[in-house]
């Protein structure tokens, strides 16, 4: 999906781009824009309920069942008319791997088997309710004294046999399968084809290096890795010599404030550490200068920050 405004404003340019030579693939992609923007106000919703009720209700269950639904049918159609069809065009093969990776993070979010957060795993009745195993009365008490003192039978609950246990709520709609493993390529795959045809200060490079970092963090664990790329990414953008337009800088400032928090994410906060977002702080980076002040100009409240979902 287009996760972030920076997605959606590539989806849309790049749409009308291919309309003349190609009207199918034109509408596939307008089609997935609108996926993309009905989508990201569901997990926004979706976020916000997991902050105020942390267990699942009736009223966030649908709200997973509908994210899960857009996420799919989002994925069918890249999959059968928009990867196929995107060899010739650089920037949008690049798009279309990126947006490939964004729905496989949808599900190993909201949909992985096993979960890879507890914020995302349904509150479970008490396992022992109707499952315990069952022990005679008599058994063990004084009044039998063959077997007077011997220690009761140690049992937990029972588990169904291999096939038979109960499927998880979204089964219906996606089969609960571990996700992490094939989304991890996918954002590979999608990391180097950037890095073979954008430049390093190009805004969709920097939207798939910002999602790919909020994923290794989130639900790879893997926080030196996702430190790692944040900081080479943020590199890159200020050896790269291309020129960019003024609207393409804003974005890419945004990007960099965004990838700059998460360079900071799970290390503690010392007192000499400067705002989040800022670069120059962490150990063995450079001092920053003017230029890079500027890029770090935090974005405002009111705009929703990508890599995020």
């Amino acid at each position: 999906m287009a996760s972030s405004e920076v997605d959606q404003k590539f989806l849309g340019r790049l749409a009308r781009k291919v309309e003349q030579d190609n009207p199918l693939l034109s509408s596939i992609l307008f089609k997935i824009l609108g996926l993309s923007i009905n989508l990201s106000e569901h997990l926004v919703k979706a976020r916000k309920q997991r902050k105020k009720e942390p267990n699942k209700t009736h009223e966030s269950l649908d709200l997973h069942f509908h994210i899960l639904w857009l996420g799919r049918e989002g994925l069918v159609m890249l999959e059968q008319y928009v990867i196929p069809m995107v060899g010739n065009y650089n920037e949008l093969k690049v798009l279309a791997y990126k947006l490939r990776a964004s729905f496989y993070h949808i599900f190993v979010l909201f949909h992985n088997n096993p979960p890879v957060t507890s914020q995302f795993m349904s509150t479970p009745s008490r396992i022992d309710k109707g499952k315990g195993v069952a022990r005679d009365d008599g058994f063990g008490s004084p009044t039998l004294p063959g077997i007077h003192g011997r220690p009761p039978y140690q049992g937990g609950p029972v588990a169904p046999p291999p096939g038979f246990g109960p499927e998880p709520p979204g089964a219906f709609l996606l089969p609960a399968v571990d996700y992490l493993s094939q989304t991890h390529r996918y954002f590979e795959d999608a990391s180097r084809l950037a890095d073979e045809h954008l430049w390093g200060s190009h805004t969709l490079r920097l939207s798939i290096k910002t999602e790919y970092s909020a994923f290794l963090y989130e639900c790879v664990h893997d926080e030196d890795a996702s430190r790692k790329l944040a900081r080479q990414t943020i590199n890159e953008v200020y050896e790269a010599t291309e020129g960019i337009d003024n609207e393409m800088f804003g974005d890419a400032c945004q990007l960099v404030a965004v990838l700059g928090k998460m360079m900071k994410r799970g290390q503690l906060s010392s007192g000499k550490a400067s705002s989040a977002g800022t670069i120059g702080t962490q150990h063995n980076t450079p001092p920053r200068t003017h230029s890079e002040d500027v890029a770090q100009q935090p974005p405002p409240a009111t705009v929703a920050q990508p890599g995020f979902i």
